[in-house]
């Protein structure tokens, strides 16, 4: 018995992206007005105690207009109008101070003048301060604050406060979870362009969450975001283009939104890409392109990438054979926890190929894909156990591992349980069980469990003697063995043949030939 294990084939992994649960982080950008008059005009008033003459003043100095950019200027009269109960100013002061600008960043006395201006009814202070408090900065995180503020400035249209309010329904931080109110804040903030709400909608129309499904309306949604550069919105629509779900198949379209995704660096759309040129869909196929957007995607860490490139450099497809960066790229998404890559891993480790051949590291990389539920890991460990290759030899522990692969449909594990019931070894003889494990592994077109299956009913272990169903299942194995071990089980059916009637053995034949078309029509793609 011995150990399999193959590189993993590239994977396309259409999902779509989730729902955005993170709270958008506030954007401390100034309030700004356009002052007309002359700036020495503007100080003079300023002087005077003009606070919306300091406030424009501010404005001056702190985008540089007609005058030398100065921010500590700009903080000085923002302060002096803020004092008087500025709002605009108030804000802006808050904004210079989340910011660091003409002054120490100092997120405390930021939320002390949002505060101030969101009191007075300003939109975007009463959405910074939500988001403050939502990001535990400047003061104790608390949601149900965030809510509070976010809802005083979502109530006077303030479109990225209604994007946060949804999110909080949706998600149910700070108040009780509500889709429908999601949605209701979210369509408020896409009918305003907001294109992070128009990419949110999309997805609860998609999953007929707070509304019926509708996938017509849930694409005319992305495709206002994606039309905005949104690249989450712009992943799903090459989905849906490519799976014709909810808009007709269409490769060309899919590779177009994929790529608009893929150059602003979504790591899922750059993955997507590189599938659609590895197998030339929607473009001519090309490796090297496929290896290219691979490569950027597995730069931001996607597993899919990361195991696919490995799978590249081990087979020397678009790319130059090389063994150490098969295991290399392996290594990474092995890391990440990818059962497959850690696999291969071991695969690499025991055969020495890119690495030095070390069996107790491929026993630990097979351990951790096993213990995912991969169970071609399963086999391989099971195989290391009852050989003693990298572990203690135990063929308990052997059968346990090839149990598991086995329950899940591994032939080859199926196979090796029955050899051991069959004999014994590291279970209790049982025959009747070694025969449950052998048609298993048969009837998955497994010749060396169908040639045992055969023997058993030629000798009526563990089921009742039928020769007939021996040279069925003997034909049937030999059709698919090869070298000795074909000639083998040729040479066992001729001698049984040669026991029975002809119209018996005529019969037998017929019922192979019938199994191996019914199989052969099941595996042919």
């Amino acid at each position: 018995m011995t150990g399999h294990g193959c590189p993993q084939p590239p994977r396309n992994s259409p999902a779509l992206s989730l729902l955005v649960t993170a709270l958008a982080l506030f954007t401390p950008s100034l309030q700004t007005s356009a002052p007309q008059a002359n700036v020495d005009e503007l100080r003079r008033a300023a002087e005077q105690g003009s606070a919306s003459a300091q406030f424009d003043l501010g404005v001056i100095y702190d985008f540089g207009t007609g005058v030398a950019q100065d921010y500590a200027q700009a903080l000085r009269w923002y302060r002096k109008a803020a004092e008087q109960g500025f709002a605009d100013a108030q804000f802006n002061l808050g904004a210079m101070y989340a910011k660091g600008a003409g002054v120490d960043r100092d997120d405390t006395a930021a939320v002390q003048w949002y505060r101030k201006a969101a009191e007075q009814g300003h939109a975007r202070a009463q959405f910074n301060l939500g988001s403050m408090y939502a990001n535990n900065t400047g003061v104790r995180q608390d949601y149900s604050q965030a809510v509070v503020w976010w809802r005083k400035a979502a109530e006077q249209g303030h479109s990225g406060a209604q994007n946060n309010l949804a999110m909080t329904y949706a998600s149910g931080r700070g108040i009780g979870q509500d889709y429908t109110q999601a949605v209701e804040w979210w369509r408020k903030a896409a009918e305003q362009g907001h294109a992070g709400a128009q990419y949110n909608l999309g997805v609860m129309y998609d999953s007929g969450s707070g509304v019926p499904q509708d996938y017509q309306l849930a694409i005319a949604w992305w495709r206002k975001a994606a039309e905005q550069g949104d690249p989450s919105a712009q992943f799903n629509l090459g989905v849906r283009y490519e799976s014709g779900k909810g808009v007709p198949e269409d490769d060309a379209e899919a590779v177009r939104w994929y790529r608009q995704a893929a150059e602003q660096g979504d790591p899922s759309a750059q993955f997507n890409l590189g599938v659609m040129f590895d197998e030339g869909r929607g473009v001519p196929r090309d490796l090297a392109q496929a290896a290219q957007w691979w490569r950027r995607a597995a730069a931001r860490g996607n597993v899919n990438a990361e195991l696919n490139l490995g799978v590249m450099y081990d087979s020397g497809i678009g790319v130059p054979l090389d063994y150490a960066q098969a295991v290399g790229w392996w290594s990474k998404a092995a890391e990440q926890g990818d059962a497959s890559a850690q696999l291969n891993l071991g695969v690499m480790y025991s055969q020495g190929r890119g690495v030095v051949l070390d069996y107790s590291q491929a026993v630990e990389w097979w351990r951790k894909s096993a213990e995912q539920g991969d169970a071609r890991a399963q086999f391989n460990l099971g195989v290391m156990y009852d050989e003693g290759r990298g572990v203690a030899r135990d063929e308990g522990k052997a059968v346990e591992w090839w149990r598991k692969a086995a329950e899940q449909g591994e032939a080859s594990a199926q196979l090796n349980i029955g050899v051991m019931y069959a004999g014994g070894t590291g279970v209790s003889q049982n025959h009747s069980l070694a025969v449950y494990w052998w048609r298993q592994a048969a009837e998955q077109g497994d010749a060396s469990a169908q040639f045992n299956l055969a023997l058993a009913y030629r000798d009526g272990r563990g089921l009742s003697q039928d020769r007939s169903e021996a040279v069925m299942w003997m034909t049937i194995a030999s059709a698919r063995m090869s070298g000795a071990d074909r000639q083998k089980c040729a040479d066992a059916r001729e001698a049984l043949a040669n026991e029975l009637p002809p119209a018996q053995v005529a019969e037998a034949e017929k019922k192979a030939r019938e199994w191996i078309a019914r199989f052969e029509r099941h595996v042919s793609p």
